[in-house]
């Protein structure tokens, strides 16, 4: 009897990948270059623009779809077709930092309608430890009238993509995986095996590589909050952190943690995910509760610091005129998901301050949609305030003078990032 992982070798049976974002888009094409893939997702623009040869998210080339076999589809025929089904969809939070589990279930009771006796699935998505055994394999049992284990295998190979960073790829990035039994993990780290170069990392059981995944970020948040909060009072010192940040680095075991703002949908994200968990479990996170409160106050800090220096100024803070450059949750990407730099933007509004943000990757429709800001083309000063929230790759090339023709005679800069600190010599200037 053929194997799975032959079933999908000769071609004989499709991969499904189930949601094109970040995430799936680039394991579908990966695949596709190995095997038939079906590429499934319910949004029918995204399929549209797919169909074209373009990625909209602005990661992958033209050339990635080139002679690729893998056909886009939202039909659940389509998608029948296939026997190995990796669901790769978005687990955000919602208003209340509680898990947001309404796409993942959603994408699972989609599988649950078609799979078949020999089928596997595969969980891609961000969740706490316990939830694709607990609460996704039971709506697929129900679904198909399969039992787990039996019927149909289920694995969890937590996603290790990054936006923009074209180092980090999925290739060259060790992948871990897992599997509800010894013969699913053998199955699943061969099938993986095939598009990860850099190999793979069998987890002993699905738990701990949910829980391997919550704590690669979790543990970047802490410690992202630490240079936060040193941040915060080396300010009150006087001292520039980067500047202190550098003096440290040069022992040999510093960790390369710097200051800044945490959003997107990984790392200002999956800690709330480990805080519920626990909240079941009984126990109340306190580094990590720490961490995420540290982490969420900053874009109103930084705002209240770039109002200070504006009044230092002789300013008359209401009516007056900031630019905000950078919208995306971080440099070189046209993802906003989580953006904290609307939490600056919202907290300069309430001081009175009329406020205009520009953006070279981020998408105007997306912004005003998720966030109700119109980006503006380009600056049109004087500002009596520029502040450089995001170190986008054009910002770079920046100097003094190019900020003097946009300020005003009062006009203050920030510098979220510190990227600017050697080139200012005249400017009222602040940064993290």
């Amino acid at each position: 009897m053929d194997t799975m992982a032959e079933r999908l070798r000769s071609r004989a049976v499709p991969l499904a990948v189930v949601g094109l974002g970040y995430v799936g888009l680039p394991l579908a094409m990966a695949f596709a270059g190995k095997l038939d893939v079906v590429g499934y997702d319910i949004d029918e623009e995204r399929l549209a623009r797919l169909r074209e040869g373009v990625d909209p998210c602005g990661e992958l080339p033209v050339s990635a779809f080139e002679g690729k076999s893998i056909r886009f589809t939202s039909d659940l025929e389509r998608l029948r077709e296939a026997a190995f089904y990796v669901i790769a969809v978005p687990t955000p939070i919602d208003r209340h930092n509680q898990p947001d589990l309404r796409p993942l279930l959603s994408a699972t009771r989609t599988v649950g309608r078609v799979l078949k006796p020999g089928d596997y699935v595969v969980y891609e998505s961000t969740v706490y430890p316990g939830c694709t055994e607990e609460d996704c394999v039971p709506i697929l049992e129900d679904l198909s009238g399969l039992k787990e284990g039996r019927d149909f295998k289920v694995g969890y190979s937590p996603e290790r993509i990054n936006p923009g960073d074209q180092k980090h790829t999925l290739a060259n990035t060790v992948k871990i995986v897992s599997g509800c039994d010894g013969e699913t993990l053998e199955t699943v780290a061969t099938v993986y095996g095939w598009v990860v170069e850099a190999g793979v990392h069998r987890a002993p059981s699905i738990k701990v590589a949910e829980a391997a995944k919550i704590i690669e970020n979790t543990q970047r948040d802490v410690n992202i909050a630490l240079m936060n909060e040193l941040s915060i009072i080396f300010d009150r010192m006087g001292i520039n952190t980067y500047d202190v940040l550098e003096a440290a680095a040069t022992k040999w075991n510093f960790l390369p943690f710097s200051p800044g703002l945490v959003g997107g949908h990984c790392i200002g994200v999956d800690p709330y995910y480990m805080v519920y968990k626990a909240k079941e479990l009984k126990y109340h996170t306190k580094m990590i509760n720490s961490g995420r409160f540290v982490n969420d106050s900053m874009g109103g800090y930084i705002a209240k610091k770039a109002v200070k220096k504006m009044i230092a100024q002789g300013q008359n803070v209401l009516g007056a005129k900031a630019l905000v450059m950078g919208m995306t949750f971080k440099e070189n990407v046209s993802d906003i998901r989580n953006s904290k730099v609307a939490d600056i933007i919202r907290e300069l509004k309430d001081f009175g301050v009329r406020v205009e943000v520009v953006d070279p990757y981020a998408s105007p429709e997306e912004v005003a949609r998720e966030y109700g800001v119109e980006l503006s083309e380009s600056p049109k000063g004087p500002y009596d305030a520029v502040i450089v929230a995001v170190a986008h790759h054009p910002y770079l090339t920046w100097d003094e003078a190019d900020f003097k023709a946009l300020l005003s005679d009062k006009g203050v800069l920030v510098d979220v990032k510190g990227i600017y600190r050697d080139k200012i010599r005249e400017l009222p200037y602040w940064s993290l």
